[in-house]
């Protein structure tokens, strides 16, 4: 329903305590008082101080990056923000709304929208303009669209600097780097193919990268499939080349996750499309593993817009944003309980994960790693679930959990990001530490022998533990990225708020981007990688 139409607020939000907006609304004055503040002496006494310049408040709202959920409190608040402002390009629309409909047009992938695109986009969202602004907010926080980003993925490397360049290094039998050979390259280097376009999001895979540009295109390269196994049937050809997927072509992409036997991309949107998950119809369609058309993915989350996606070995995790709230939903194998739902068995079309709502928790961000999942809440909880080999859940055990369950250890962090892998997990809390629990394989946790309480920088860890080894860079970490394959030894990159990137874990292949001393597999303490992604 439009906000312009409703006496109620736009937004429902969930755990928000009412308050004033003492930042926006001023402190009433006494009486006496409140006709010496009006901009104009005739005014009437009561009536809301800028009202005779409706202009200056638009300008306030807008230039103050308000927050959707501070705009609609003031629409719930003061008549003033409800009513017509009589602006353009909406006339009807309130002054909440167009400062939303203005803080939308900021956004990258909503400048290139013609009005009819824009207006579609609204009713997916639930017909308000603060919908949409959440929706692309939502989408930024999460997927670091348009901001540099670091991709451990399975042997090979992608960095992405804050401009749209993108570096390569590590494994390249495929040609997964993308620089014409299938040379290995140990240091990070450059994908000169794609000067002047500008990347801002990637994924990396087994042998495969995918790359999307700020203009919606997908480049691909390494095998030329979408949904080979690690192992088994490969593709007929491999592309050294970034080249563009030109069944993509008329979808403006926003986002790519890699799984083992499939592809996923979302688009503008708001909408999910997969590729080759086979025959036997696991993501409600039936394609050939050599498949390259794109198939919109059916069931609950056709009209419903997603913000992310997540792609474990063998199931996807899509966070969705509703005029109510985030909400999670999963599809594809149900082993080990990391579908979230109480079971099992698997789901051939999305199901939402009721365990949040029992939770009263807000997602914000979802991980799939190969066996098991995470998420953080709006109030900074992290919740696990799927298989527990090794501790990767961080409950202090290796138990199953066939539901998202608060782990317990973190009650006193206020976590912002998570990152899964191969029983693994890496949590980012929101005055940059870092906590990882999990498999210790290939030091890709971060403890080194030194500070490890178990003396070994190889033991699997069952709860949180701070990686002091990142502590001691004296650098904000923003983002964590690790390996997730069951193939492939695992890496681990951390990049601070300023750019600078650091790496740790398997290095045989280079996908460190750091040189190894002779007979060296692996780096137990974060190094800084010579390249600057600010």
């Amino acid at each position: 329903m439009d906000a312009t139409t409703s006496g109620n607020p736009t937004l429902q939000y969930h755990n928000i305590p009412d308050q004033p907006i003492a930042a926006i609304v001023a402190t009433q004055l006494p009486p006496f008082q409140r006709q010496q503040r009006h901009c104009f002496g005739d005014s009437t006494p009561g009536e809301f101080p800028l009202s005779a310049n409706p202009s200056i408040v638009l300008h306030v709202l807008t230039a103050c990056n308000l927050d959707p959920q501070d705009l609609a409190k003031l629409e719930a608040t003061c008549h003033f923000f409800k009513q017509p402002a009589n602006f353009a390009p909406d006339f009807t629309l309130s002054l909440s709304e167009l400062a939303a409909l203005d803080m939308c047009q900021k956004r990258a992938i909503f400048k290139p929208m013609n009005m009819e695109e824009r207006e579609n986009l609204k009713q997916r969202c639930g017909g308000s303009w603060k919908l949409v602004l959440r929706y692309l907010l939502a989408g930024e926080a999460c997927s670091r669209r348009e901001k540099s980003q670091a991709i451990a993925g399975p042997g090979h490397s992608i960095a992405v600097t804050s401009k749209g360049a993108v570096y390569s290094f590590g494994s390249n039998s495929s040609g997964q780097l993308g620089h014409g050979t299938t040379d290995e390259e140990w240091r990070p280097r450059p994908i000169r193919t794609l000067q002047g376009i500008r990347i801002i999001q990637a994924a990396a895979g087994a042998g495969r990268t995918m790359l999307i540009s700020d203009s919606g295109q997908v480049y691909a390269f390494g095998k030329d499939s979408f949904g080979d196994a690690e192992y088994g049937v490969q593709g007929s050809k491999t592309v050294i080349s970034p080249q563009l997927v030109e069944s993509l072509k008329n979808i403006f992409v926003v986002q790519a996750a890699i799984g083992n036997f499939f592809t996923a991309v979302l688009s503008r949107e708001g909408r999910v499309y997969t590729f080759s998950w086979g025959s036997d119809g696991k993501l409600g369609h039936h394609a050939d593993p050599s498949d390259v058309e794109p198939h919109p993915l059916l069931g609950a989350l056709e009209d419903i817009p997603v913000v992310q996606i997540a792609a474990g070995y063998c199931y996807l995790l899509c966070l969705a944003c509703q005029p109510t709230g985030m909400s999670v939903y999963s599809v594809g194998c149900g082993l080990g309980g990391k579908l979230g739902h109480g079971t099992r068995t698997d789901e051939k079309f999305p199901r939402l994960i009721e365990q949040f709502q029992m939770l009263n928790l807000q997602p914000m961000v979802v991980a799939a790693g190969a066996w098991h999942a995470a998420v953080v809440g709006k109030d900074g909880r992290v919740c696990t679930w799927g298989w527990g080999r090794y501790g990767c859940l961080g409950h202090g055990n290796e138990d199953c959990e066939s539901v998202p369950k608060v782990v317990e250890a973190l009650t006193n962090v206020k976590a912002v990001y998570v990152a899964t892998g191969d029983y693994t997990t890496f949590v980012v809390s929101d005055d940059g530490d870092v906590y990882s629990f999990g498999c210790g394989e290939s030091a890709s946790l971060g403890h080194n022998a030194g500070n490890d309480v178990q003396g070994n920088r190889h033991a699997n860890v069952l709860s949180p533990q701070l990686v002091t080894s990142l502590k001691q860079i004296n650098e904000r970490v923003v983002q964590i990225s690790l390996t997730n394959s069951i193939y492939w030894n695992a890496h681990t990159f951390a990049l601070t708020e300023s750019g600078k990137l650091y790496a740790f874990g398997a290095g045989d292949k280079g996908q460190l981007g750091i040189e190894l001393v002779e007979n060296q597999t692996e780096r137990g303490n974060p190094e800084r990688v010579d390249i600057g992604l600010g």
